[in-house]
Formats: C-alpha cells, structure tokens, sequence
C-alpha cells in the first residue's frame, strides 16, 4: 500500500508527500532524522491533514504530482472534503 499525504506546518503551510508506510515516514518528519524532508525540519511541528492510499508507488507518485499542481485553495477545500478527484 502506497499513500499520498499532506501535512500542515505550524505556520500554516502544506506539504505533500508519499510513502509506502505512513507512519515511519511521519516519525522520520517528528525526528527530523536525515531521511525527513528538509522543508519540515524548519518547522516546530506539524499534524497530519489527509491521505489517499494507492496500489502502486507509480499511481502515488502520479497523485502527490497532481495534488502539489493544486492552489493552496483547492487544497485546503481538498482536505476538507468539498473538492474531490
């Protein structure tokens, strides 16, 4: 299972990703390990928003280009709910 996620920084931006294991890559961001992505490193904290699961890495990949085309309106109307794809 692959997954497609955004996070919300402590200064209200977003960051999308994907994975193929949410949680360790989540803790890999918390640690601010070398593995994490060096954008999230400059923030205190971060929560988790929205994900997607996907079959494939290549079907994730496709979506977290997609998702990171998108306004940050469209975004945050895609967390929400009232945006679908």
């Amino acid at each position: 299972m692959y997954y497609v996620y955004i996070l919300r920084t402590s200064s209200n931006t977003l960051y999308t990703g994907q994975t193929n294991n949410l949680e360790k890559r989540l803790r890999q961001h918390k640690e601010k390990s070398s593995k994490s992505a060096k954008y999230i490193r400059y923030f205190s904290f971060f929560n988790l928003v929205y994900f997607e699961k996907y079959k494939s890495r290549k079907e994730a990949i496709q979506r977290e280009i997609q998702i990171k085309k998108l306004t940050k309106a469209k975004k945050e109307a895609l967390i929400t709910g009232s945006l679908e794809y």
